[in-house]
Formats: C-alpha cells, structure tokens, sequence
C-alpha cells in the first residue's frame, strides 16, 4: 500500500517558550484530525527540533515522501527564501512538497471572529464594533498589501470597520489604528492578533491595544486553523512533483 507523505510542520521558532507550547497544542490538534497521518514539526529558530534535523531523521528511517507546511498567514521572506532553502539542503532520497501558506482563507477568518467571540463580543456586537487587524507586519509588499485585503474583505462581513495594523516593520502600529477607530465613532474597539503563537511581536500587539475594549487571543490551536493545516496538506500531496528536490 502506498504510504502517505509525512507532514512536517515548519514553525518559526521563539525564545518565549509560550510559542513552542502553543505550536505543540495546533499539531496535536491536527494528529486528531488525521490520526492515520504521521505529523512532525521542525523549527527555522530558536527552538529544536530543527527542520533540517527533522529531515535527516526521516531520512534515516527510510521516509520518501514528505510535505512540508510553512506554518505561516502570509507569503513573505521564510515563505519565499529561508524555507525553500532550508528544504533544498534535505537529503536527497526525499521527496519533497512545499504546501501553499495558511493565509488568507476564509477559515482564518472565522478563527478570528471565534477568537473575538471568546473574548466577549457576539455577532449582535458586529454593527457597532469596529476591529483592528494586528499582524506581525513584514517589509514584504505581497504580504502587506495581503493583509490590507483580508481587512477589507472582514469588514463586509458586517462589522462597522476594519483596520490592519502591524507590530513591526508597516505602519500603522496597533495603537494608531485602536484611535482611528474610536474617532470614526464605532462604539466599541476590538483587537484581532493575527498571529498564530504568543511571543515579542504578539506582546507588542497586546501593550498597543491598551486602548481598546477587547483584545482577543491569538489564534493557536484553533479548529479551524487545524483544519486548513489539513486542506494545505491534501492540496500538496496530490501535486505532481517538480523535480527530485522540492516543489512549490
């Protein structure tokens, strides 16, 4: 019988121990999605095991077939360079496919408005709450210009607006968009972190939405994110490979 690839899950990495924790709870959500599936996690940084290590090891144990998932929301500098290099380094008995991102998906969306919901607000609160979409932020344009369109698209779902805003690198910082809310008259303010481990840039968020009435949890293990784990890794091991090293 045909084995199915392994699914290795490619995480940033942190020196905050709450974001392995938190990356550890998302992929054993995934492994009760998908108990006949294998899923393992490498980290880019910081924390081990390392993707690279991660890979030998399946290597030595006689794996082929791997898809490697970038636990990432947006296309941006580890998507496009550190984790295709990373991947070309693996050794060369594997096969190896790169899953799509995780953003945007409509799934994300509604693990935000679950995050939101958790945090107090319900849909009645939608009209009169206007939210701000806090990212990491990133010198990417593709990425920047991605969240801006996920705040627009958020925003015809009913809520009285929707602002991006980034902890680093972008503007506006999360403080500055809690403001431009509350002078567009909305009566409430809500922040969103889109981000998918707690850590320095989701702390930042945190301290810039001291002004706001809700500060939702970043999104974690929630289902839904578990789930667009799956659909990305269906979607790549039904790809056909490129070549002998990785396909995008």
């Amino acid at each position: 019988m045909h084995k199915k690839p392994v699914l290795l899950v490619i995480a940033h990495g942190s020196r905050d121990p709450r974001h392995a924790a938190t990356i550890h709870a998302l992929v054993r959500r995934v492994r009760s999605l998908r108990p006949g599936l294998r899923v393992e996690t490498g980290f880019l940084d910081f924390n081990i095991p390392s993707v690279h290590g991660v890979l030998e090891s399946l290597a030595t144990e006689g794996v082929r077939d791997v898809v490697a998932l970038p636990l990432l929301l947006t296309r941006a500098f580890h998507a496009k360079a550190d984790i295709p290099a990373v991947l070309r380094d693996a050794p060369p008995q594997l096969r190896i496919r790169q899953a799509e991102v995780l953003g945007p998906s409509p799934l994300l969306l509604s693990a935000l408005e679950r995050r939101l919901y958790e945090a107090g607000l319900t849909p009645a609160d939608k009209s009169s709450t206007g939210v701000v979409l806090a990212s990491a932020g990133s010198t990417d344009p593709e990425a920047i210009a991605v969240i801006a369109d996920i705040a627009r698209e958020w925003r015809h779902t009913g809520w009285c607006a929707v602002r991006p805003a980034f902890a680093s690198a972008s503007l506006p910082r999360t403080e500055d968009a809690v403001r431009e809310l509350r002078a567009l008259g909305c009566r409430r303010v809500a922040v969103a972190p889109y981000v998918l481990a707690p850590g320095f840039l989701p702390d930042r968020i945190a301290r810039g939405a001291a002004a706001a009435d809700v500060l939702a949890e970043v999104l974690g293990p929630a289902p839904e994110v578990a789930q667009l784990m799956v659909h990305r890794y269906d979607g790549a091991s039904t790809k056909a490979l490129l070549s002998t090293r990785v396909s995008a």
